[in-house]
């Protein structure tokens, strides 16, 4: 008697879809479930890779969001590192979904952290964006004035984006004890001091970033019905681990949770998964898309990554690469192609500290 396997297609065995190609032969590993057209307003944020999602967007003629454009007179090669281009906004790494949800109620004034200001020497940093200003603010009013601006041009990207690609990155985090504020970084590495009675760590589990998003996509759509979502998870090991597991166990962890809270979310119609998280980590890839630390994805496997999604989302034919679309000052030239060397990554600090 038939079984429903034997109408299966050769992706759907191990042997046909795997053990008999080679890890750059692999094919029809993501079946779109939606069409990002020419005329779709992309807005992006996550972890580190979703960089290099964003960069390559910009490079591929789609309209690439970005809602806070580099001052004119900044020289192109210091944009990454004041926080411009990296992702739509220039809100730094969003590393968990805590973080992502608690941006949407900071632009909607629906949540005002009691600690929110850093110090590093006699400057000021924000302490949800803590190295978009490298030296820091000269006061808290030029800090105030320049929160106020960037949070205003993230309402516009709630509201204006068709499609939002967000990269899921870590479980782990450092929140403040008296107002549940989830930071970055830890406190008093990049700035601030840290201190046990005011900051404590969490590792968020399942049911707690399935009730975040949930509870985002929800008042996200609230305002913006037509908004679709693309969640990836990122395939970057932890940079460290606060945990007591070895990094290695705890970056199992970590991703696993968030490739099941990303797999639950995408049985919606409107949410999407990409699996950029299986075409680097999976072990059928041996690892030869990492550097020599085991850690960064080298420029081939980015390519290799988004030669998958353009496959599904074809370029624009017509448009070739154009400059991202800007809500806030001029148009910017569009992005270089980005090396491995190029990412910002907050998370790297505590490695610094580490070898400290």
């Amino acid at each position: 008697m038939p079984t429903p396997y034997d109408s299966q297609p050769p992706r759907s065995f191990w042997r046909t879809g795997v053990a008999n190609l080679s890890p750059l032969e692999f094919r029809d590993l993501y079946r779109k479930k939606f069409t990002i057209s020419e005329n779709d307003l992309i807005g992006s944020a996550g972890s580190c890779f979703a960089q290099h999602i964003g960069n390559r967007l910009k490079r591929s003629g789609f309209r690439y969001l970005d809602v806070e454009p580099p001052p004119a007179l900044l020289p192109a090669a210091e944009h990454g590192r004041y926080g411009y281009g990296i992702y739509s906004g220039r809100f730094g790494n969003i590393y968990t979904a805590r973080q992502m949800r608690q941006l949407f109620e900071r632009a909607f004034a629906e949540f005002e952290p009691v600690d929110h200001i850093w110090m590093r020497g006699d400057r000021f940093h924000d302490a949800f964006r803590p190295t978009i200003e490298p030296d820091g603010f000269g006061s808290i009013e030029e800090l105030l004035a320049m929160r106020q601006g960037h949070l205003a041009s993230v309402r516009t990207m709630f509201e204006k984006a068709d499609v939002f690609v967000f990269t899921f990155g870590l479980t782990e985090a450092w929140m403040s004890r008296r107002d549940g504020a989830v930071y970055p970084l830890c406190p008093g590495t990049a700035a601030g001091t840290f201190s046990d009675t005011e900051y404590q760590f969490v590792n968020f589990g399942f049911s707690e970033i399935i009730a975040d998003m949930s509870m985002l996509i929800q008042r996200w759509r609230a305002i913006n019905p037509g908004i679709r979502f693309l969640f990836t998870v990122s395939p970057v090991p932890l940079t460290a681990t606060a945990t007591s597991s070895h990094v290695m166990v705890a970056t199992t962890y970590s991703k696993s949770v968030l490739r099941a809270v990303a797999g639950e979310l995408a049985q919606d119609e409107l949410i999407d998964y990409f699996p950029s998280y299986e075409l680097i980590a999976s072990p059928t890839q041996r690892g030869f898309f990492f550097a020599p630390n085991m850690r960064a994805v080298v420029a081939g496997g980015v390519e290799y990554v988004m030669r998958h999604f353009f496959d599904q989302h074809t370029p624009p034919a017509s448009s070739g690469a154009r400059a991202p679309a800007t809500t806030g000052g001029p148009a910017q030239a569009t992005a270089p192609p980005m090396h491995e060397d190029d990412v910002i990554c907050d998370e790297m600090l505590l490695d610094t500290h580490n070898a400290a």
